[in-house]
């Protein structure tokens, strides 16, 4: 299995500040920068899910080009917006405008650090419209720097059919997807205890899955959707499939990072 969060050889925090800056100062480098949160995620599954799964994605996606192009993963940015999960508990927000003003600084850290590009990757859904808001906000601040930004789980819409037991719903917050993944990384932190409803949003244009999201937004607390803080099919979720997700995800990263690379150089 590969590397976790500090321990891959992609990771920021382990470098020197040296080792750091000839990275950056390489042609074509990149800075990868995690964006999680902490909220909570019913009942089998730690509060730090969407943090621990966007960082190990972004750096499972890194190790796959550190021999082939300068690239580093900062540690992740463990907490986002997510007001609607407040009143079931366990769950630590900040506003949009100070989340955004904290992915600024940290990418306009890098850039000053020499980064020819920066490539957010997102792990929360209330997270990813502002993340879009901030590539828009530093690219036209910094315009001879590439920047991105992906939420991670959207790329597996290729692929999860493949994978996939549960209808269309149960890969939700908390379903058969994230609990997938957490239990190849990390099953020593998620509980057999696993309630949850499938996605039944009350608009035929509201999101329909994790991984298949509708063209109409709205806003609901989340015990709206669920008792439980959860939503999906956790009882399909396996060791397995999350491995294979986690492959699939690392193809789909490899690619992005690599295009990054070549538009920045």
């Amino acid at each position: 299995m590969q590397a976790k969060g500090m321990l891959s050889p992609a990771a920021w925090a382990t470098k020197t500040r040296l080792e750091i800056s000839e990275v950056a100062t390489a042609d074509g480098s990149v800075a990868v920068i995690p964006v999680g949160s902490i909220e909570q995620h019913g009942h089998h599954l730690p509060v730090a899910t969407d943090t621990f799964l966007a960082d190990a994605v972004s750096h499972h996606g890194a190790e796959r080009v550190i021999d082939d192009f300068p690239i580093l993963v900062t540690p992740p940015v463990w907490t986002g917006y997510s007001p609607h999960h407040m009143s079931l508990g366990g769950t630590l927000t900040v506003e949009l405008t100070d989340l955004l003003d904290v992915l600024t600084h940290l990418a306009e850290s890098a850039i000053e650090h020499g980064f020819d590009a920066i490539c957010f990757v997102n792990g929360h859904g209330g997270n990813a419209s502002l993340v879009d808001n901030t590539v828009s906000v530093i690219g036209k601040e910094h315009s001879e720097v590439e920047v991105t930004g992906v939420t991670y789980f959207s790329l597996a819409a290729s692929f999860i059919d493949n994978i996939r037991e549960s209808e269309l719903g149960g890969m939700a917050h908390g379903g058969e997807f994230e609990t997938s993944l957490m239990l190849h990384l990390y099953p020593e932190l998620v509980k057999e205890d696993a309630p949850a409803e499938y996605l039944e949003d009350p608009y035929d244009h509201g999101g329909k899955d994790l991984v298949e999201g509708g063209p109409l937004s709205s806003y609901r607390p989340f015990e709206d959707f669920s008792d439980s803080g959860a939503i999906g099919d956790p009882s399909l979720a396996s060791a397995e499939k999350g491995e294979e997700i986690m492959s699939r995800l690392g193809d789909e990263l490899e690619t992005i990072f690599q295009q990054i690379h070549d538009e920045a150089k």
